[in-house]
């Protein structure tokens, strides 16, 4: 019998698209698949016909009413040809979607201080996780980054998500100039962190993971690879991780993450 959380695959439509800064954000009518969402899914997309291999995105927001029912919201970075191309699509574009994908954000039994981090794009999954938590009564403070302002996502509406935010770019353009590992400590220290969560490049994370394990915090992290078929069955995404045992072994990040325990990844071999 399927499991009501088992992913799905549909045939979707573009309602909307919209540039945001260097990325384009897609609202897709995709039946079933809202409403199975939890933060730290992600969705996979056929491209150009199938002949290029799927596209995986971060579930940025789930629309709960419309004409069409639930939508998915979702952020393409165009920095390739699958990717181009679903920048491009037009409103009413027929799209091949499966999902939701992946091991979600784990969320903490208590009412506790969590801190998200989310870089570029990464920031996705950052906005649906700050609303489930903040229904669990945790204080939520955020930090978005990026190279440069054009690279920020949703900066202003990370101020209506969290009790506090922190911006920061590469460039100084806006917020504060830097990178998330110049700054994350101080972030921990100031908000008494006992719960981070993050989501950009493996260099930003791991040392949000070291930060937070520094700190006796607890982390996940949501790791931005290469997922081609998304569903576990290529093994093309396999991630180092160190099992209770202390041996490092392959995982697939496509089913047993892409979120993962920051503390569990072998950063060195994943390098």
């Amino acid at each position: 019998m399927a499991d009501e959380r088992d992913p799905l695959h549909v045939a979707g439509e573009v309602l909307a698209t919209r540039k945001a800064g260097a990325y384009r954000l897609l609202t897709i009518a995709a039946p079933g698949i809202p409403q199975r969402f939890r933060a730290g899914n992600f969705v996979a997309v056929s491209v150009q016909g199938g002949r290029l291999a799927r596209r995986s995105l971060w579930i940025h927001r789930v629309k709960e009413a419309g004409a069409f029912g639930p939508t998915l919201d979702v952020v393409v970075h165009p920095t390739g040809p699958g990717t181009t191309w679903l920048a491009g699509l037009p409103v009413g574009a027929a799209i091949e979607v499966t999902g939701p994908l992946g091991r979600p954000f784990a969320l903490p039994r208590e009412p506790v201080a969590c801190v998200l981090v989310g870089e570029g794009h990464g920031a996705a999954p950052m906005f649906p996780l700050a609303e489930r938590l903040r229904e669990r009564g945790c204080a939520v403070s955020l930090v978005v980054s990026a190279p440069d302002e054009s690279r920020l996502l949703s900066a202003l509406e990370a101020r209506r998500s969290a009790r506090s935010v922190t911006v920061i770019t590469g460039d100084g353009s806006v917020g504060v100039r830097g990178d998330v590992a110049g700054e994350i400590h101080g972030v921990l220290e100031r908000t008494d962190a006992d719960v981070v969560y993050a989501a950009g490049s493996h260099a930003t994370l791991r040392a949000v993971a070291a930060a937070a394990e520094q700190r006796g915090a607890w982390s996940q992290v949501g790791l931005e690879t290469p997922l081609p078929c998304g569903t576990g069955l290529c093994h093309g995404c396999p991630v180092p991780v160190i099992s209770e045992d202390g041996v490092s072994r392959l995982v697939r990040a496509c089913v047993d993450g892409p979120v993962v325990r920051g503390d569990r990844v072998d950063w060195e071999a994943l390098a």
